[in-house]
């Protein structure tokens, strides 16, 4: 297994819209390489762009325990969490990616539609 080469290929996959066949790809190279950061994190927005919101939760999950620092991975599983639905949730990991990088207009919008979806901030 060449996994700079499946990454590659992986990367390619999703940047021409089949976040699906990124993901098979990029499972792998998780497995063997857990702590691969920039692995999981395509992995994760892989599973995000492709609607497998319950493992891209888990993935971001992993890299925000991994790096509580990491304001991008609190911003997507922010994100998927709003999409699952569990916008209490997702409150917190936008507040914190806010926060951190108060420069980021995604951010910010992405914080006040949740704050405005839970009836103001909580």
């Amino acid at each position: 297994m060449d996994l700079l080469a499946d990454y590659r290929r992986a990367t390619m996959f999703f940047e021409t819209g089949d976040p699906s066949g990124a993901a098979r790809l990029l499972e792998p190279i998780v497995d063997a390489e857990p702590g691969n950061a920039a692995v999981r994190q395509l992995l994760a927005r892989a599973y995000f762009q492709s609607a497998q919101l319950n493992r891209a939760e888990e993935q971001l999950r992993e890299l925000v325990d991994r790096d509580p620092s990491d304001h991008y991975a609190h911003h997507v599983l922010g994100r998927t969490l709003e999409r699952l639905n569990r916008h209490s949730d997702a409150l917190r990991h936008l507040r914190i990616a806010a926060a951190m990088y108060a420069a980021n207009d995604d951010y910010r919008v992405a914080l006040e539609r949740v704050e405005t979806r839970l009836g103001g901030t909580r």
